[in-house]
């Protein structure tokens, strides 16, 4: 299905790799050979939040490999380079991706890049093994203390 907000799907070269995507559980293949997903953030190297006009963005000092993350699928380790929403204008969908068809209000997207095989960042995204994306579904639910620390400091961003 198309995403509300688009007319039509998009027509971006790229083969099967390309965004949205829509997971299905009936296609899903485990792989038992996968390595865990190792995640090590060190949030001092979270350097400042920003509105990029659309959306906001949670920048991180990517100069060194103090934040990164390692194993999965993924053969070198990438530095956490920046974080940034997907949402929607009701909260029955907002998520860029969708699994068996079905939108989630938000989704989390924390960008990584391949610093071993890359001198830069803005190298990493024109490469296929140049960045690594970790999308989080996000749904309604009671207050949780991480995210509000975030939310409380988007006034100060509310505006281009």
């Amino acid at each position: 299905p198309v995403h509300p907000l688009w007319q039509s799907p998009l027509t971006i070269p790229g083969g099967s790799r390309q965004s949205p995507i829509n997971i299905q559980w009936r296609d899903s293949v485990y792989d038992p050979f996968l390595k865990p997903l190792k995640i090590s953030y060190d949030p001092t190297t979270c350097l400042h939040i920003w509105n990029n006009g659309y959306s906001f963005l949670v920048e991180f000092d990517d100069s060194t490999d103090k934040s990164i993350i390692v194993g999965g699928p993924l053969e070198n380790q990438y530095r956490l380079k920046q974080f940034h929403f997907h949402w929607g204008a009701i909260n029955d969908w907002g998520s860029e991706h969708t699994v068996d068809s079905k939108f989630y209000p938000a989704e989390l997207h924390l960008v990584h890049w391949n610093a071993v095989e890359y001198p830069s960042f803005e190298e990493a995204v024109m490469e296929g093994n140049g960045l690594a994306v970790i999308g989080v579904f996000l749904k309604l639910g009671a207050r949780h203390e991480g995210l509000q620390t975030l939310v409380d400091a988007l006034p100060a961003v509310r505006h281009k």
